[in-house]
């Protein structure tokens, strides 16, 4: 990935194409090329040089949890029973492995991790805390926060 550093290499045009991306993954080279004012060929050589440099990660489809019986989100704040580098890597080659564990964020505070759930409903949720998140190594506590209402959510970057 490009040294956050560098970014100011970056130029009008080049953050025109990353914005665009960010809105519409979807976009055809010669709409995106339209868009930001370049030549279909300028445009293509542009977008893959931002991908080799690592300015654009991924492209994916945002999928509707509700439609897929993943509506209730849910976010837990972890507690570890001890703070070093072991533990730290301990829970986190475990959490990895779990599928229905969206991110995963280290966090200074009264947490050491902060987890995004997103599950069925809250007894699948129930089922999951007690057969797998609390047998994760190093687990001391755990702090559920049902979400009531999601008002912002994978918002698009402001560069």
């Amino acid at each position: 990935m490009e040294d956050p550093s560098n970014a100011s290499e970056l130029d009008r045009i080049d953050h025109r194409i990353l914005q665009r991306l960010q809105r519409d993954g979807r976009i055809s080279n010669a709409e995106l090329a339209g868009a930001v004012n370049v030549s279909p060929a300028t445009c293509h050589r542009r977008t893959q040089r931002l991908f080799e440099r690592g300015y654009v990660t991924a492209v994916r489809a945002q999928i509707a949890p509700q439609l897929v019986h993943r509506g209730t989100l849910v976010i837990v704040g972890v507690e570890l029973d001890r703070s070093t580098p072991e533990s730290f890597a301990a829970f986190e080659d475990a959490i990895r492995k779990l599928s229905f564990v969206l991110d995963c964020h280290l966090v200074a505070g009264d947490f050491d991790f902060f987890l995004k759930i997103r599950v069925r409903d809250i007894a699948d949720f129930n089922r999951l805390h007690g057969e797998q998140l609390l047998r994760l190594p190093g687990v001391r506590q755990t702090r559920t926060f049902f979400v009531m209402k999601e008002v912002v959510d994978n918002a698009l970057l402001d560069f």
